[in-house]
């Protein structure tokens, strides 16, 4: 193999990688229109999802589930009144150390 792809050799440097943004995406629920239901969709049309507030919601990076949690607003610091994530269960990824 090519020294300048073979990656196994290149020295680890975790402070660096673990720097590096990721986004996760929160989702809340799913809704399944008809067609003709979706194309009728407007400014103001109400989409109703298949969950209710108080259900949790599951958190993903790319296709992979990492987390549940439940929706809260902040009710101090710098974000009052922003929506967010309290986790209640983390997905465990095992000892990647080693």
């Amino acid at each position: 193999m090519d020294k300048s792809t073979d990656l196994s050799e290149t020295p680890r440097t975790e402070a660096s990688f673990t720097t590096v943004p990721i986004e996760i995406t929160v989702s809340v629920g799913r809704a399944r229109p008809i067609v003709r239901d979706l194309l009728q969709l407007e400014e103001g049309s109400v989409l109703v999802l298949d969950k209710r507030v108080e259900d949790p919601v599951e958190l993903y990076v790319g296709d992979r589930l990492i987390a549940t949690g439940v929706l809260e607003i902040t009710e101090t610091g710098e974000n009052h009144g922003q929506l967010c994530v309290r986790l209640v269960d983390v997905n465990d990824f095992g000892n990647t150390h080693g």
